[in-house]
Formats: structure tokens, sequence, C-alpha cells
């Protein structure tokens, strides 16, 4: 709800070339006293020797306030699969046929 105690949706678009996604296997994260940056990267860590190759695939700043709210929706969204998976885990009951 705004201000005014009315709801409102959110209409968000998403062109048909951003639909898949990027893939990323590594982040850093830099900040400033008003904004973060989340940087996103395709690492290959396959290279044994010298340099680790890897090539950015998205770069995302944002407010001190949307990080903490980003924080609060990871730890929430974390906290609900952790508990998925434990479930999908669980050790069967000895003696409780097999469905």
């Amino acid at each position: 709800m705004d201000d005014n105690g009315q709801s409102r949706q959110l209409n968000i678009h998403l062109d048909p070339e951003h639909l898949a996604g990027v893939y990323s296997n590594f982040a850093n994260i830099t900040f400033s006293p008003y904004e973060f940056t989340l940087t996103f990267a395709r690492i290959d860590h396959e290279v044994e020797e010298g340099d680790v190759p890897g090539v950015v695939v998205a770069r995302v700043n944002m407010s001190t306030r949307f990080m903490r709210e980003l924080l609060d929706a990871m730890q929430d969204s974390w906290s609900k699969w952790s508990t998925q998976e434990g479930i999908k885990n669980l050790p069967e009951f000895p003696g409780e046929p097999d469905n």
C-alpha cells in the first residue's frame, strides 16, 4: 500500500532478450556512503595456473536502503529453501513402505 492507503501493483516489463537471465558463479560487492554496487561474473575455475579468466555478466547499483531490503528478502528466501531442502533430505522411517 502507498502512503494514501491505496493498493498498487507492479507492472514490470521484461524484454525477451533478458528472459533467460545470466549465469554467475562469482560476485563482488563494493559500496560508498550512498550506494552499493554488486558485480556478477562468470569465472572459469578450471584454469590451474596464472590469472583466472572471467567476464562480468551484470552490474547493479542500488541505494543503501534497497540493499537492506534485498538482504532481508534473500535471507527469507534462503530460509525457505533450506527448510524445503531439509524436508526432502529427511531419512525414511524404518519399516515404512516406499511409495
